[in-house]
């Protein structure tokens, strides 16, 4: 398919540079069935769905994954985007170029690596040098890795450490928050599991190509970059059984999505799942792990368009983002939500 197909204009001033306060509050358009959109709160999601329904949330925690340093006298920056082992993780590096394998680089706070490996899209494999989790080193050296339409108009600051978190981040390793669970508070879901509602988690580390703009022609020429993902035995098996008692599975977020869909069989039964995920959703997909979906307002041309659009239909997500736009919905990480229900 063509990737102009998905273009539409966004103002900027739609674009959200602080989430809402409290997160509950945050904005809800519903897509529900064949037609009509109704404006919501996400605070009013324990009436708009079903009990026995199951929300499935990514546990991932968002690291300080961005840093800043040199190579001998030349200033570059690093966003770490997929772990390769203990202390190996692949980054985008700015000023790339002037980075040769070997080549070790300094960043704050005495936090330094070597530059091990050059891939084909000009990322660099980077092998952290010392004894210490790299956890640890990031927690000190590095920065909240906030998604470029946010940090090209503002710096990260410390309450992004809070802000950029979901409250069921407890797996490290993203270096994007899986933003559609940023709306949930204890309080919210509270009123949920009062209403019958249930939920569970999986583990999706999400990388940076999740911002990576499609840059081909051609969807069917577009190569996603892969990510980490787990779902245990256990959490499969409730999910399985969830469907079968009438409960529809709907994934908070694309995250939890795509790695639902990975692991689902044609069977539409979900399987325990561990390793890397590259699956890239377009219109024609057939859906077989989910039922519905929760999701933030996405970027023209993206790949997260792309997938919304497969599960609502393109003509039917162009009507909502228009609907959204004139109505004053607040776009991307920090912005509103949809409720997706086909």
């Amino acid at each position: 398919m063509r990737v102009d197909l998905f273009d539409f204009e966004l103002p900027p001033e739609r674009i959200a540079l602080r989430p809402a306060d409290p997160r509950d509050a945050a904005r809800l358009l519903v897509a529900e069935g064949p037609a009509g959109l109704r404006d919501a709160h996400v605070r009013d999601l324990p009436g708009l769905l079903r009990p026995g329904d199951c929300l499935i949330f990514n546990d991932t925690r968002v690291i300080p994954a961005q840093l800043e340093g040199r190579r001998g006298e030349a200033k570059i920056g690093a966003t770490l985007h997929k772990r390769e082992g203990p202390r190996a993780w692949i980054a985008f590096v700015r000023n790339a170029k002037r980075v040769r394998p070997g080549d070790r680089l300094d960043f704050a706070a005495g936090v330094s690596a070597i530059a091990r490996q050059r891939f084909e899209d000009g990322s660099l494999l980077l092998d952290f040098e010392g004894d210490e989790p790299v956890e640890l080193l990031l927690e000190r050296a590095g920065r909240m890795p906030l998604p470029p339409y946010i940090a090209s108009r503002r710096p990260a600051d410390e309450a992004d450490r809070a802000d950029y978190q979901t409250m069921f981040a407890n797996e490290p390793g993203a270096v994007a928050a899986p933003t559609a669970a940023l709306h949930f508070t204890p309080a919210l879901m509270a009123a949920l599991a009062a209403h019958g509602i249930q939920h569970a988690t999986l583990t999706l580390h999400v990388g940076a190509g999740t911002f990576l703009p499609v840059k081909a022609d051609r969807t069917e020429d577009h190569k996603m970059h892969a990510e980490w993902g787990r779902i245990d035995d256990p959490t499969a098996t409730r999910l399985n059984a969830i469907r079968v008692a009438g409960g529809r599975l709907i994934a908070v977020g694309t995250t939890s999505l795509r790695l639902l869909e990975s692991a689902a069989g044609e069977d539409r039964l979900i399987h325990p799942f561990e390793g890397d995920t590259a699956i890239f959703i377009t219109p024609g997909y057939r859906f077989r792990g989910i039922d519905g979906l929760l999701t933030n307002f996405h970027l023209p041309r993206s790949t997260l368009f792309m997938l919304v659009s497969a599960l609502m239909g393109i003509d039917r997500m162009k009507a909502a983002y228009a609907y959204a736009i004139e109505n004053n919905y607040r776009f991307y990480s920090y912005g509103d939500a949809s409720l997706l229900l086909p």
